[in-house]
């Protein structure tokens, strides 16, 4: 279906693009190109916002965003400290907070007035009074009025420190072109035996979308099972309902995620795959990541490996001794040959338990012929694999037994 919504190039193509001069100082640079026949506006309003905590009922401590001069957002946590984002040009700055808008559900409590939905509705309804005039909250934008020329293109830079700045944008196209040139330097490294440069091209692409896809993930399952001080106390649903029995996770780490584009969540299949082009980046990352699902936090004490937030007992191929063995193997030949065989001995103790859990109870009759279930693949059949069957009975499945021969293979390495 053509809506005609692209004719005549009447769009606008966006790119951000980080870059850190610091560990704790990151510039962006937002680039805005007018593809169309005509000039046109378009707003840009990046954000900083704090993560709603407070109304948990654990700390009601609330940070802080407000500001002291023009283009100064000043964050402030008890946690982590005091912040600016700097922002180049003259911009609007607007808060609000990060609180649901009781005006839509009046049974919900709040104690402000300015809701995280106020710079929307600021700018798109036109309500002035949906922004904190005294310019504070946990909630700020800066916003950018752009009108660009046909085919021309503006930037917004800003830039987010802990330490403080006089001059914040003076180095700042200094730290983009040094960290660029650092980046290839690093690329032509790992791609010295690609030659084409297409295939140089596609495959650096595919390690940005890699490296983009870290994220930090929090779950507490037993926080989650209980609820929340503040808040009405879940029903007795969720107590018997999924990962119910996997009260001992609690997850607070830094993981490749499937993807960006969605709820982050990880998956034990996906993650096994993605250690082995994250080994030819960052062999320390993909090791730690492999560690990460075996710790006390992660895998059952049956020895069970949690599949995915969904429904953590549900069931992955066991691909994680052989993702084991060959990011151990890439890691051994980028290190002259050493291998580090404590990354290996501590993954293959708890992988020995998570054997034994599949032979205890994916394998009822004691023949080696194994079920398993969904197995984390696509091939998703008429019924669940997971769930009983209509009938009664039992599934003896192929892809199961296979993948346990290859898990057994893989730890006799």
């Amino acid at each position: 279906l053509d809506t005609g919504i692209f004719d005549e190039g009447r769009y606008f193509d966006v790119f951000v693009e980080y870059a850190k001069a610091g560990p704790d100082d990151v510039l962006v640079r937002i680039t805005a190109h007018n593809r169309g026949p005509e000039a046109a506006t378009l707003h840009v309003l990046p954000q900083l916002w704090f993560r709603n905590t407070w109304a948990w009922g654990y700390d009601d401590r609330r940070p802080q965003l407000t500001t002291s001069k023009a283009n100064l957002v000043q964050a402030q946590h008890v946690t982590l400290g005091e912040y600016q984002l700097y922002c180049d040009q003259e911009a609007e700055l607007l808060f609000c907070d990060n609180e649901t808008n009781t005006d839509l559900d009046a049974e919900l409590p709040t104690s402000v007035a300015y809701f995280k939905d106020g710079i929307n509705n600021y700018l798109v309804d036109g309500q002035l009074t949906a922004v904190n005039p005294a310019q504070r909250g946990t909630k700020a934008a800066a916003h950018y009025t752009l009108t660009i020329a046909p085919g021309e293109a503006q930037v917004v830079r800003v830039r987010l420190s802990q330490p403080t700045h006089e001059a914040p944008f003076a180095d700042f196209d200094q730290v983009f072109n040094a960290r660029q040139e650092e980046a290839q330097v690093f690329y032509d490294c790992v791609q010295e035996s690609v030659t084409e440069p297409g295939a140089r091209a596609i495959q650096r692409q595919a390690f940005a979308g890699m490296l983009w896809s870290k994220q930090f993930y929090y779950y507490d399952v037993s926080q989650w099972l209980d609820g929340d001080p503040k808040w009405p106390a879940p029903t007795g649903q969720r107590q018997q309902g999924r990962n119910s029995t996997w009260r001992h996770l609690h997850n607070a780490d830094i993981i490749s995620m499937p993807d960006k584009w969605e709820y982050p969540w990880y998956a034990a299949w996906d993650l096994a795959f993605h250690c082995l082009p994250l080994a030819m980046l960052d062999a320390s990352f993909a090791k730690q990541q492999l560690r990460l699902l075996c710790q006390d936090g992660y895998l059952h004490p049956n020895g069970q490996m949690p599949a995915y937030e969904w429904k953590f007992e549900d069931v992955n191929a066991p691909v994680h001794a052989w993702a084991t063995w060959r990011v151990y193997q890439m890691d051994r030949k980028l290190n002259g040959g050493n291998g580090d065989h404590v990354f290996l001995e501590a993954v293959f103790q708890k992988l020995v338990m998570t054997f034994t859990w599949w032979v205890n109870r994916k394998d009822r009759d004691e023949r080696n012929i194994f079920e398993g279930g969904f197995l984390g693949m696509d091939n998703i059949g008429v019924f669940d694999r997971s769930a009983p069957l209509p009938t009664g009975g039992k599934i003896e499945q192929s892809d199961g037994t296979s993948w346990m021969a290859m898990f057994a293979l893989n730890l006799m390495r």
